[in-house]
């Protein structure tokens, strides 16, 4: 590796300010991985790096796996990994947690910068294969570093922290967000278990239990409590209902228990008056005469 940040300074640029400042260079490249690595710089780092990383490759390939395709978008604010057709963004390494940045000489396509990551904080280093770009990637990431830097000095390193202050503003919204998709969950999940205890059993359904053959059970009235009797007189006869149900024939039921003898008709009356008075007197059938007393014998 020949090719460092320790460029010369009266080195020319190959893109203009504006290009990196407002908006940024892509660059096609295929990406090898990153490993980690012990220290921030050296040529010696990235080397031992580079060998790991095409051995790991050298075996996926005989495995059968292509080395994939990214995208790189560079600018004084970083360099972003994306993929190239969905354009999502796999690494977003900050231009000021690049430490390092270099070409190889021995194999002009392999090109490196290590980074150190936000969250881990451990030093990273980033291998790509291009083809023809290698050199110019790596002097395009020297240039948004000059830059930057000189940016750093006309705003006394304010620009620097406003920038840290949106990364972790940043970060902290995510957090939220998470935090935010998860209540509601537990929240749903909440409201669907009140849902199910306030439904009654059965499924709320108020329906009068049927037998077998599916009819609802004869529910009988009250039953009539007697009054206790006295010892002059016997217990009334119940209440005749009010309304009083009929046959088939539209004729009223017989009730002995309430039909008195001043209810029947004179004719009826007189002719049951005349069949008590036989009886007592004697029955006769076909002829044959028998005797209700039992003094009397058979005549």
């Amino acid at each position: 590796m020949s090719r460092a940040f320790n460029r010369k300074k009266d080195k020319s640029w190959m893109h203009t300010p504006e290009a990196l400042a407002k908006h940024f260079i892509a660059y096609n490249a295929k990406f090898l991985g990153n490993t980690e690595v012990d220290q921030p710089k050296g040529t010696e780092v990235v080397k031992d790096a580079v060998r790991k990383l095409k051995f790991q490759r050298h075996i996926k390939k005989s495995e059968g796996q292509k080395i994939p395709k990214v995208e790189l978008q560079i600018s004084i604010y970083g360099v972003k990994i994306l993929d190239p057709k969905t354009k999502e963004v796999q690494h977003n390494c900050q231009l000021h947690r690049i430490s390092f940045c270099a070409d190889d000489k021995t194999d002009k396509r392999i090109f490196t910068f290590i980074c150190k990551d936000s969250e881990s904080n451990k030093h990273l280093c980033y291998v790509f294969d291009s083809e023809k770009c290698a050199e110019e990637i790596t002097l395009t990431i020297g240039q948004a570093f000059d830059l930057a830097y000189k940016k750093f000095l006309e705003s006394g390193g304010k620009d620097v922290e406003t920038r840290k202050q949106i990364g972790s503003l940043q970060k902290r919204i995510q957090e939220l967000e998470s935090e935010n998709t998860e209540l509601k969950k537990q929240l749903q999940a909440l409201e669907s278990q009140l849902l199910i205890a306030q439904v009654p059993p059965g499924g709320g359904n108020s329906k009068a239990p049927t037998d077998i053959f599916d009819m609802v059970p004869f529910s009988p009235v009250a039953p009539l409590v007697p009054l206790p009797a006295s010892n002059t007189s016997p217990p009334p006869p119940p209440a005749r209902p009010a309304e009083i149900r009929k046959d088939l024939f539209g004729a009223e039921p017989f009730d002995p228990f309430i039909c008195g003898a001043a209810e029947f008709p004179p004719d009826i009356q007189s002719r049951l008056d005349e069949m008590q008075e036989g009886f007592k007197m004697g029955l006769t059938v076909e002829g044959t005469v028998f005797s209700l007393d039992p003094l009397e014998g058979r005549c």
